[in-house]
């Protein structure tokens, strides 16, 4: 699922949400606002957990995503669908924010069925369902106008991306997945045991840096997004946000995620803050 963040916090799968590229619930926003991002934020996480979890069939976690979906548009809620009823009761049955929870879910039904994406509009195809609805529930939250939902999209689909290329190796490891674009393996020759290495061999090292390039193509169009935002607060949190991005972006150039997880460090976090900050409110960083 789409992953970072700025607040830390305990999921049911053992992540935390600093482990994670997207901004959870930035102490930067209001405290009401904050109160709907998380409820957002744990209804995702017990999606997410349902389909990550290996002991479940595919027909069981696609029963369970349809539940979620319908306590999101009001069916009476059951011990496992709790997070859906607190999203629905948090943003007051707004079904344009509900919606975008419901989206999520497309995403999590094809983790349920399908372990790879077969090319890279494949993986665009998946980012508009698992990380975009991320994106467009903020803006939404803050009554924010069509135009931010490109550049939106773009910087969520990175996200996603770089997650991706975080965890490959124990995506692969834990789930069988492989989000990589299956056709640029082909190419390198490669098949889905390089992610099984202990480290990352210069054939996949070039796939992986090719998945890169098309993320600062993404980061490209999503550098508009802080500038196109009204509300300041949402503002200085999306420039964080690609400063985040960038940093990470710049760190899976130089490491290897199969010998180690790829993230940023406090002091990065710490920098992506003050600029995104300083660039929120139009001060030059």
């Amino acid at each position: 699922m789409p992953r970072a963040a700025v607040v830390a916090l305990p999921s049911q799968s053992g992540k935390t949400a600093r482990e994670e590229n997207f901004p959870v619930a930035s102490l930067l926003l209001p405290a009401d606002i904050r109160l709907q991002v998380m409820a957002f934020y744990r209804f995702a996480r017990t999606a997410d957990d349902v389909a990550d979890n290996p002991q479940l069939s595919a027909d069981v976690k696609l029963t369970r995503l349809d539940a979620l979906e319908e306590a999101l548009h009001g069916a009476t809620a059951r011990p496992d669908t709790l997070s859906a009823l607190a999203l629905r009761q948090a943003v007051n049955g707004d079904e344009i924010l509900l919606g975008h929870a419901a989206q999520l879910l497309q995403a999590f039904r094809r983790d349920a069925l399908v372990d790879h994406c077969r090319d890279w509009c494949d993986l665009m195809a998946y980012c508009k369902f698992s990380a975009a609805p991320v994106g467009r529930f903020l803006l939404d939250l803050h009554g924010e106008s069509a135009e931010t939902f490109a550049s939106s999209n773009a910087l969520c689909a990175a996200l996603q991306v770089l997650n991706h290329l975080q965890d490959c190796g124990d995506d692969f490891s834990a789930l069988g997945r492989v989000y990589v674009p299956r056709d640029w393996l082909q190419m390198a020759g490669l098949g889905y045991d390089a992610f099984a290495e202990e480290a990352t061999g210069p054939d996949l090292r070039r796939v992986l840096d090719m998945a890169l390039d098309h993320v600062d193509g993404l980061m490209e169009m999503a550098h508009l997004l802080p500038s196109l935002i009204k509300d300041r607060r949402l503002r200085c949190q999306a420039a964080i946000t690609f400063a985040v991005a960038e940093r990470l972006s710049k760190r899976l150039r130089r490491g290897d995620p199969l010998a180690q997880r790829i993230q940023l460090s406090s002091l990065d976090y710490t920098g992506a803050v003050v600029v995104g900050v300083l660039q929120g409110l139009g001060i030059r960083a």
